[in-house]
């Protein structure tokens, strides 16, 4: 059984993944359009076309969404995806020519192993060309490739995030599907159980550091406060508080794409963009920091008839890109020295 975004009739994705550079890019076609929204938070965003998704907007369709790592770089992934859906001339008709509209977010992933090697048009062609409705590959792959979490005490005590997929069939049978690749500053947290799943290493090797209990107490790590030398009382660069802005850079952002085949209008669909943000509250913790530029696109693929309810279709929304999120860190491989969850809880065992 499918449970990827893929699960939502006329969506197709693939990645493109370099494991050597650790960065990469996810492509998310509707080659039919679909009803797009957006929703931009935090205070470090980087997209592309995403003015044209709000309501109000002469365009009411989308037909791609390019998620990719590469900070600002990545952008130039969606000209790739642009010219593959030309070639198939998909896009909005505009007197001779056709113009696919494609969006974008990116991530920071720079110098987990090097910043010189981003996505670009090349690679966001690539994925684009081997778009298929398989289910998603979850983990270290596509925009999730360099992705990292826990990064709140420096990125030396972090864990490797990831993409992840989740999907849920409701009663009237619309489906509700999201995709999510996690670079969060912050914890990952199980939403159901409570159990936190991801965070800052603990200097002892096991076990994280609560984010925002680091954030409003200084890190709970040991009985004196954190980096203090007992002997001088001064804090060593080694061990220092929280990291400021200048020294922790803004290397983080979660973007994703929730989904459904029910139909809805543009309006409805930005609703679902900014509803499917609870969800990522509810699994990311922090959220939406000034280090982050958290950004969720909604596409509505308008499948099925009647629309179903929009309250439900909201619910599950918040649910499956809250599991989205978990899915990510959970089946994350290790990259460039920062271990998986799974690597970690091994090494406990």
């Amino acid at each position: 059984m499918n449970t990827t975004l893929t699960a939502i009739a006329g969506l197709e994705v693939a990645h493109y993944t370099d494991l050597a550079n650790a960065t990469g890019c996810t492509v998310v076609l509707c080659r039919a359009g679909a009803a797009g929204g957006v929703d931009v938070r935090g205070g470090s965003p980087g997209t592309r076309e995403t003015d044209l998704l709000r309501p109000m907007r002469r365009v009411d369709r989308v037909h791609g969404i390019v998620l990719s790592g590469g900070s600002a770089y990545g952008l130039d992934a969606a000209s790739g995806v642009m010219r593959y859906l030309e070639e198939q001339n998909i896009g909005v008709r505009v007197g001779q020519a056709v113009v696919p509209i494609v969006s974008s977010a990116i991530l920071f992933d720079l110098g987990l192993i090097t910043n010189k090697v981003r996505p670009g048009a090349g690679e966001g062609y690539a994925a684009a060309q081997a778009a298929s409705s398989d289910p998603v590959p979850e983990g270290s792959a596509g925009a999730g490739t360099g992705a990292t979490v826990g990064k709140i005490l420096g990125p030396d005590r972090a864990v490797k995030g990831g993409i992840g997929s989740a999907a849920l069939v409701l009663p009237d049978g619309n489906t509700v599907a999201a995709l999510v690749a996690v670079n969060a500053v912050g914890d990952v947290v199980d939403h159901q159980t409570g159990r936190l799943i991801a965070g800052p290493r603990r200097r002892s090797g096991k076990g994280f550091v609560p984010a925002v209990q680091a954030l409003l107490e200084g890190e709970p790590d040991s009985g004196s406060d954190p980096g203090r030398d007992s002997e001088t009382n001064e804090y060593s660069d080694a061990d220092s508080h929280i990291p400021s802005e200048a020294a922790e850079p803004l290397s983080n952002t979660t973007i994703g794409v929730v989904a459904t085949d029910a139909t809805l209008t543009k309006e409805e669909a930005n609703w679902l963009a900014r509803i499917s943000h609870d969800g990522l509250a509810l699994s990311i913790r922090p959220c939406h920091t000034s280090r982050d530029g958290d950004t969720m696109f909604a596409l509505a693929t308008n499948r099925r008839h009647p629309p179903g309810d929009l309250t439900s279709i909201g619910a599950a929304a918040v649910e499956v890109t809250a599991q989205a999120v978990l899915r990510a860190v959970e089946t994350a491989t290790g990259i460039g020295g920062i271990p998986s969850v799974s690597e970690l809880e091994s090494d406990n065992c």
